[in-house]
């Protein structure tokens, strides 16, 4: 079938019927002319035959054209519009090298192929920011350091007291912010804060420049992008890190408002001297919450956020160079950005220089002991959680009197450096513990241990030891409240001061039933302080002289359960009760030093207890925090608390009838019978403190030992000498 002249595998098109879809073609092959007579030749010419032959069955059919492979696909509507966008798509494909030139111009692009290239890749690098950008989520934690605050306290008037926590570091809301010291840093971070998208693009190519090409990265970034770094990554620099850092800073700049990003950033920047936030730099630096800076102070703290280490004045003499030659221009700048007049500028000639140290707090020692107490007393009051609380950004404003608690904490060291130097062995193991509580439940000073540091257990919150005999008027007041019963089912008998009971020692304690027996089968009696006996004594004069015999047996005529639900009402902690026996009237419970000093307190508010606190208020980076009111309670009726206040102030006079002020003064001492304790607690100026000296091995265990004469005499008492001193008595 072919003709002279075709050249091999050239195939002829035939149309195929109209039943097939137009332009699809059938492909026939041409033979070689010569393959026919190939079968004339020698079998030894066959082989080579047959080989050509399945070399030519194997070649594939030329791939239809691409216009003909779309005609197929989309069908006859599109087919006229093909036809046409056609010659330019093939002019568009690229032919490389290219036809037509000689040399290495065949390899130079033309502008065409420059033109599509460009356009590719534009549009490639669109199509991945774009997708980036909406796989970019804003990360919904934090970093530590970026939430993470100090707790800082105050004594009662307002001065800091102590700062708790890893990070200095309080946050602070814009408007508490003044708008100069915004706009120094904005002038020295990003003139353009507020009109940028949230990225510099300038800044982010020398950024990579830098990063690519010298293995090393610069700054160049927005306000919005060092925010970002700030609180969701790392300080790690890389290529990587800038370009989450600019996503993030898109994203961040669609969805938050430029105010709340400028308050984020100045509230999370480190400015040197260990601080987080424009609040503790100004503090650090000038000693002064931010709200009080001037501009020129204000210039020099944003010049800081450039690299405080750098930049410190204090270091040396290149920093201070440096940081005046820094603060010169952000002034300078600021004027250029028309926020600071150049007449004002004028003014600002002379650098501010920063405080040589920063102001520190008073840390270990006793006011550990104050935080201690504050902490426990705000998480409870404002219903905050540990972790809650452990975030920061809390100041806690104390009831703690600085006064005061020098005061208190001068005389037990007296007393203590005294028993040192009587070189007493027992001294080693002595421990005192003391607090000041106001009438109306404000604890004004406490003397926790000698530090904190060393010793964690705290002295005036302890309920180590019994309260002896210090617990009569808790006694008396319940009778004065209740009366008495002599009979198991008889009527009750009103007790005044002068009724009178047997004040001898060794009296058998009696129940309506007869004597009273322990578990051992002894009949319990009440023993006086050195033997004593007094005979018939007034109730009153039993208080004063601190007789044990009348105490014992009125706790029994009026109940030991009405005794220490009155002792409760009047401050006492429930906890701190034993079992009901005769001994709890001569002062088996062990009451905290704060709780008795909180009891005697409600004798002299007229009857009512306040519970006792160490916290006024509590803010929040400057929101005022709830807090749960301090509870307060009628414990006795007023007649009954100053007939008790009346009794107390007999017992003051009696034992330091040469004290000025007595009639103005309540008090008396407290003894254990098994001498592991000595009290005194006492009134004045409508503030109880109480005092406690005892003696526990904390190398060994909590069980008190006996005094050996540690705590003084009768008339010579080292809980009354601490007690005199702290309040200024003599």
């Amino acid at each position: 079938m072919t003709k002279a002249g075709w050249e091999p595998d050239e195939t002829m098109q035939l149309k195929v019927p109209a039943s097939l879809n137009p332009d699809e073609t059938m492909q026939l092959r041409t033979v070689d002319p010569g393959a026919s007579r190939s079968t004339d030749h020698s079998s030894g010419n066959a082989s080579d035959t047959s080989d050509t032959g399945r070399a030519r069955r194997r070649r594939k059919a030329p791939r239809a054209t691409l216009p003909s492979r779309l005609r197929a696909a989309t069908g006859p509507r599109l087919a006229p519009l093909l036809a046409r966008v056609a010659p330019y798509a093939r002019r568009l494909r690229p032919q490389y090298p290219r036809p037509g030139r000689t040399g290495w111009r065949r390899w130079v692009p033309s502008w065409r192929q420059w033109l599509g290239a460009t356009l590719t890749f534009a549009g490639l690098t669109t199509v991945f920011l774009g997708a980036a950008y909406a796989a970019t989520d804003i990360p919904e934690n934090l970093n530590s350091y970026a939430t993470q605050q100090d707790n800082v306290y105050f004594w009662s008037d307002g001065t800091p007291m102590a700062r708790t926590g890893w990070v200095r570091r309080q946050d602070m809301p814009l408007k508490d912010i003044p708008e100069d010291v915004r706009w120094a840093v904005l002038a020295a971070e990003n003139a353009s804060f507020y009109s940028d998208p949230g990225i510099s693009f300038s800044g982010l190519t020398r950024a990579l420049w830098r990063t690519v090409g010298e293995g090393d990265t610069q700054g160049g970034s927005t306000i919005t992008q060092q925010y970002v770094k700030n609180v969701y990554l790392n300080q790690d620099r890389s290529v990587g890190r800038k370009f989450t850092e600019a996503m993030l800073a898109l994203k961040l700049d669609n969805g938050m408002s430029k105010d709340d990003i400028l308050e984020g950033y100045l509230n999370t920047s480190w400015f040197g001297r260990g601080t987080y936030g424009i609040q503790r730099a100004s503090q650090a630096y000038y000693g002064k919450d931010v709200g009080e800076l001037d501009v020129s102070e204000a210039a020099f703290l944003a010049s800081l956020l450039k690299g405080a280490g750098l930049y410190d004045p204090n270091v040396n003499k290149a920093n201070h160079a440096r940081a005046v030659e820094r603060w010169s221009w952000i002034l300078d700048r600021m004027v250029d950005l028309g926020k600071l007049s150049k007449a004002e500028r004028a003014k600002y000639r002379t650098f501010p220089e920063p405080l040589k140290q920063t102001p520190v707090y008073d840390t270990g020692k006793q006011s550990d002991y104050l935080v201690e107490l504050a902490a426990q007393y705000a998480k409870k009051a404002a219903h905050l959680s540990d972790k809650q609380f452990d975030l920061g950004g809390y100041q806690i404003y104390t009831t703690f009197d600085r006064k005061r608690e020098t005061a208190l904490t001068d005389a037990v060291a007296k007393a203590r450096k005294q028993a040192r130097k009587d070189g007493k062995a027992a001294a080693k193991t002595v421990h005192y513990g003391a607090a000041s509580v106001a009438t109306d439940g404000r604890i004004l000073a406490v003397y926790g241990g000698p530090d904190h540091r060393t010793q964690g257990y705290n002295e005036s919150n302890a309920t180590t030891v019994p309260a002896g005999s210090a617990f009569q008027p808790f006694v008396y007041a319940a009778a004065l409240e209740h009366g008495v019963h002599k009979t198991r089912d008889g009527a009750t008998t009103e007790v005044t001061p002068q009724t009178l009971y047997d004040g001898d020692d060794g009296v058998p304690v009696m129940t309506p039933e007869g004597p009273y027996w322990d578990r051992s089968g002894k009949k319990v009696a009440a023993r006086n302080d050195g033997g004593k006996s007094y005979g018939q004594i007034s109730l009153s004069r039993a208080l004063a002289l601190s007789v044990n015999t009348p105490f014992m047996q009125l706790g029994m005529d009026t109940g030991l359960d009405t005794v220490r639900r009155t002792a409760q009402a009047a401050g006492l902690l429930s906890s701190s009760f034993g079992p009901q026996v005769p001994a709890l009237s001569t002062g088996s419970a062990t009451p905290s030093a704060i709780r008795m000093a909180s009891g005697y307190a409600t004798f002299a508010a007229a009857g009512t207890h306040v519970e006792p606190y160490s916290v006024a208020r509590i803010t929040r980076n400057g929101s005022k925090v709830a807090l749960s009111k301090p509870a307060s309670r009628r414990a006795v009726r007023g007649t009954v608390a100053a007939e008790v206040q009346t009794a107390l102030k007999d017992a003051f006079r009696t034992a330091h009838p040469g004290v000025a002020r007595s009639a103005d003064v309540a008090g008396k001492a407290g003894t254990t019978q098994d001498d592991t304790a000595a009290w005194y607690v006492g009134t004045a100026d409508a503030v109880s403190t109480a005092v406690v000296t005892y003696r526990i091995d904390l190398t060994k265990s909590l069980e008190p030992l006996p005094l050996n004469g540690i705590a003084g005499t009768a008339t010579d008492s080292v809980p009354y000498d601490i007690w005199s001193g702290a309040l200024g008595l003599g």
